[in-house]
Parts: C-alpha cells; structure tokens; sequence
C-alpha cells in the first residue's frame, strides 16, 4: 500500500500525551492532600466535610479524573512515540466514544453559560466557537486522520506485530469502552450518599449502593460477554441501558433542583454555595440521559458484529 509516512505527526501528537499522562500521575496522589486541607484543623476546615459532602465528593472525582487521564494518555503516548499499530485503535476507538459522551458535557455547558446571565453577542459566538472545536469538529478531524491510509500504513509498517484489539471490530471496542467508562463514573455516586434515579424517585444510602454496586458488576460481565462477541451480552446491555436510560430522564425531569438539594442532605456550608448554582432538573436530565440514549444508538448499531463469530482469543 503507498502511502506518506506521518512519523514526525504521531511522534508529535505523542510526546504532549506523556507530559499530559505524567502530569496527571503526579497530581493524582498530590490531590490527595486536599482532604486535609478542609478536615478538622485545616485551614479550609468546615462543619459536616466528609463522606457523602460535596466537596469531599468533588476532591473524589478529581482524583480519579486524574488517574483516569494518566491510565489512558501514558500508553497511548507511548504508543505514539513507538509506532505501536494498537495506538491507532485505541485512538479511534476514545474518540468515536467521546462523541458518544461529550455532546451533553457541551450542551449543558452552553445552556447554562446562556440562562446564567446576559451574555453579549461576541461572547456567545467565542463559547459556540470553543464548544464546536471541542465537540465534534476536533473528534471528526481527529477519526478522519486515524483513519488516513497515510497514518495506517505508518503503523503497520513500523509495527509488523498484530494486536488482539485489531482483530475485534471497531464498534464492539467501543462498547467495551463505554461499558468501562460507566463502570468507572457508576462509583461517583457512592460519594454522594449512593444516590440512585429509580423511576421518579431516588434512592440512598445502602439501598442506593447495593443497585450500583449491582451495575458495576453488570458492566464488568458486559464488557467480558461484548469483546467475546457473545450474542447475550448484547441483549443484556440493550435492556440494561434501556431501563437506565428511562430511569434517570423521568427521575431527573420530575426533580426541581432545589428538591435534589434538599434530599442530598450536604452541610449547610455547602448548601449556601450551591443553592446559587442555576440548574433545573431539565438540565440535569439532558446531561445524564443525552450519553446513555447515545449508547442505546451505539449498542443497536453494533448488533451485525454480535451475530458474525468467530470471537478472537484475547
């Protein structure tokens, strides 16, 4: 296959993934300081801070972003720097995944920016134009270089050694990725009193945990079942997400924001700052169910890839 070879462009878009990846490992544990920051005799110190506040919660999920970012930019870094051919896959298949949960991220972000407050006509074509780089423009880009028969032929040829990703269709690794990544987000709850959207009403506490505890478990035995391509497994994700889905949109749109609060119980510190925050329990189904619905769409247009075996040995 001719092609040009675009080493000198993985290599560049390589290198800024280390420093990214190792930036993020380090600020990982150092983050970690913060909870003695605002525990008792910090200087940040306040009544009711701990498990199940919100910015204990808050402090949560920053440190698993970051490790987060570490897990995923360091080896595909690397895989830039050395050519790997699994690199390319694992690129594709994180972006074609970002467009499945970055488009609520950028609505809502742009919802909120323009109920907020009066905005001049320069600052919404700034966030329009921002929030379009971010979503989809850059992604599309990026999926169009990947896909390149230049960049392709670049890391077969550096790399003659084949990976079992390669050998499993696009769509079924994204699922698989998705399924991981909800895993992931599922444990961000259990910092806010397990909170759980059950078909108009939310649970909390032990009975919250033990419903996403049962999720991801679900998630891990759905990603084993999909990148065996086992026919089960894609009933199972399109009746979970289905059910999930639905859940959280009519849990969500029948809860005023001021409701949530209320129910989360956090300390009044924190319910003073957030009380300001404008949402409505519309945006917050927006941002939840817009990712979930757009995983429906993915899981039924990765059916064809569950009823052709045979499954590669991973």
């Amino acid at each position: 296959m001719e092609y040009r070879d675009r080493r000198s462009i993985l290599i560049i878009i390589g290198l800024p993934l280390l420093l990214v990846g190792a930036v993020a490992a380090v600020f990982g544990p150092l983050e970690m300081y913060c909870f003695y920051l605002f525990a008792e005799g910090g200087p940040f110190a306040y009544e009711g801070f701990g498990f199940g506040s919100f910015i204990f919660g808050n402090l949560a999920l920053q440190i698993m972003g970051y490790y987060c970012v570490a897990a995923l930019a360091l080896p595909l870094g690397y895989g830039h720097v050395k050519l790997r051919r699994w690199a390319r896959t694992l690129a594709l298949t994180l972006l074609w995944s970002w467009l499945v949960v970055g488009v609520p991220l950028a609505i809502v972000f742009f919802l909120i920016l323009v109920t907020a407050k009066e905005l001049s006509i320069a600052a919404v074509v700034v966030a329009v134009l921002l929030l379009g780089l971010a979503y989809p423009l850059l992604p599309l880009l990026l999926i169009h270089f990947y896909r390149s028969r230049n960049v392709q032929g670049t890391f077969e040829t550096h790399d003659a050694n084949t990976c079992w990703t390669e050998r499993l269709p696009l769509p079924i690794l994204i699922l698989a990725f998705l399924y991981l990544f909800y895993a992931v987000v599922l444990h961000v709850p259990i910092f806010f009193r397990g909170i759980f959207p059950l078909f108009g009403t939310f649970l909390f506490d032990l009975d919250g945990i033990s419903l996403l505890t049962a999720s991801i478990l679900g998630l891990g035995l759905l990603t084993w079942g999909t990148l065996r391509r086992r026919s089960w497994a894609w009933w199972a994700a399109l009746a979970f997400f289905l059910l999930l889905t639905v859940s959280t949109i009519v849990t969500f749109a029948s809860t005023t924001y001021a409701e949530l609060l209320a129910a989360m119980k956090f300390p009044a510190f924190e319910v003073d700052i957030l009380q300001g925050v404008p949402l409505q329990g519309w945006h917050l189904a927006l941002f939840f169910g817009l990712p979930l619905t757009l995983t429906l769409f993915a899981i039924l247009r990765a059916w064809p890839h569950f009823s052709r075996p045979p499954t590669p040995r991973l």
